[in-house]
């Protein structure tokens, strides 16, 4: 009963708020909503500030609440980037570099726990950086598909940004996996 209780903490159910904003900005953008979809994002991207800001505060961290965190984070984010593809908002390209990247991190903690050897991935900075640039990207693009900005050049300033952070970061963690793989060999 105290892990029930436990796991129904504030900052819990903000992120379960969160994942349930996920599939209204994914309809808001497929429906030509872009400001519901912007309006969705951004209140999404608060909670996440929110969330964890509570948990430290109030010393609710749970481990609930470290696995669902950071699957809104990616089920979101991913998730806008690409619906932001399919709509033409963004290209496909860096929509691909993004997911795959992702699957690749997911891929390899499973691999190494398959074979054994299981890791723990923290995040490095690089994969803040990359994250923040992400985030900055997916609403720069809502924004302007709402009307509310005009910034074609720096969207795609953006754009290389994100694709060269996305490729570091998938680098980085890939060294990170093949140390980790030699050393529990």
């Amino acid at each position: 009963m105290n892990e029930v209780l436990y796991t129904l903490t504030i900052p819990n159910l903000i992120t379960l708020f969160r994942l349930i904003l996920v599939p209204l900005v994914i309809w808001s953008l497929m429906a030509g909503h872009w400001g519901m979809a912007l309006a969705g994002f951004i209140i999404a991207g608060m909670s996440d500030a929110v969330d964890g800001a509570l948990a430290r505060l109030w010393h609710q961290q749970s481990a609930v609440g470290a696995y669902l965190d950071p699957i809104a984070d990616k089920l979101l984010l991913s998730s806008t980037f690409i619906v932001l593809g399919i709509v033409g908002a963004l290209p496909v390209w860096l929509v691909v570099i993004v997911v795959f990247r992702d699957i690749g991190i997911l891929g390899g903690v499973v691999l190494a726990r398959e074979m054994e050897a299981p890791i723990t991935i923290r995040p490095i900075f690089l994969s803040k950086l990359n994250t923040a640039v992400q985030i900055v990207l997916a609403a720069a693009v809502l924004a302007q598909g709402a009307g509310v900005i005009a910034m074609p050049g720096a969207l795609t300033v953006l754009m290389l940004l994100c694709a060269f952070l996305t490729v570091s970061s998938a680098a980085a963690y890939a060294l990170l996996w093949f140390r980790h793989m030699h050393e529990a060999a």
